[in-house]
């Protein structure tokens, strides 16, 4: 009799493992997407039973907002549904951010044989455009560069000039640099 209890008892255990899914994101977690680019990060998901099997066939429906930052999937708009391939695995392609800049949450929702899971994704839309173009962050970048090249020829020149190593703020004013040698 103690036989046949454990028998039921380990039967149970694998039928409550087989009853559930999960999904799992592989890519597109963190992205952050250019509103000037027609494409945004593709995001990659794969729906997983409890053993971490994947599983074929699953329906897997991605979910943009219908307000605000986000995204559209060409002409099936804000909802994008897919079968996991034989892997359990699903690919959004085909996502345009919009022009609103701000993060958002992808809602992916998977079903298969009565079970669900669901889980969300967070990108980023920012506009590069907004505040300042690529060649004024090229600028910055070369005139802090050239600073603490400057900073460390005035540490090597040997002159007895008070220098502070760690600067308690940095002030870049737009202009054309000017070097000379010291003084």
């Amino acid at each position: 009799m103690g036989m046949r209890t454990l028998g039921f008892f380990v039967m149970s255990i694998t039928l409550a493992a087989q009853g559930s899914l999960h999904v799992v994101v592989l890519e597109g977690e963190g992205a952050i997407n250019n509103v000037r680019s027609p494409h945004a990060k593709e995001t990659v998901v794969r729906v997983e039973d409890a053993n971490n099997q994947g599983v074929a066939g699953a329906v897997v429906t991605f979910l943009l907002p219908a307000e605000g930052a986000g995204g559209f999937f060409g002409d099936s708009g804000s909802s994008l549904t897919l079968t996991a391939d034989d892997r359990g695995e699903a690919v959004a392609r085909g996502l345009h951010p919009n022009r609103i800049a701000g993060p958002f949450q992808i809602r992916v929702s998977a079903s298969r044989g009565g079970l669900t899971a669901a889980a969300s994704i967070t990108q980023t839309n920012v506009d590069p455009g907004a505040h300042a173009s690529s060649r004024k962050i090229a600028l910055i970048a070369i005139l802090g560069g050239a600073a603490a090249g400057g900073a460390a020829l005035a540490f090597r020149g040997g002159k007895a000039k008070s220098a502070s190593a760690t600067p308690s703020a940095t002030i870049v004013i737009p202009g054309t640099p000017v070097f000379g040698g010291p003084q």
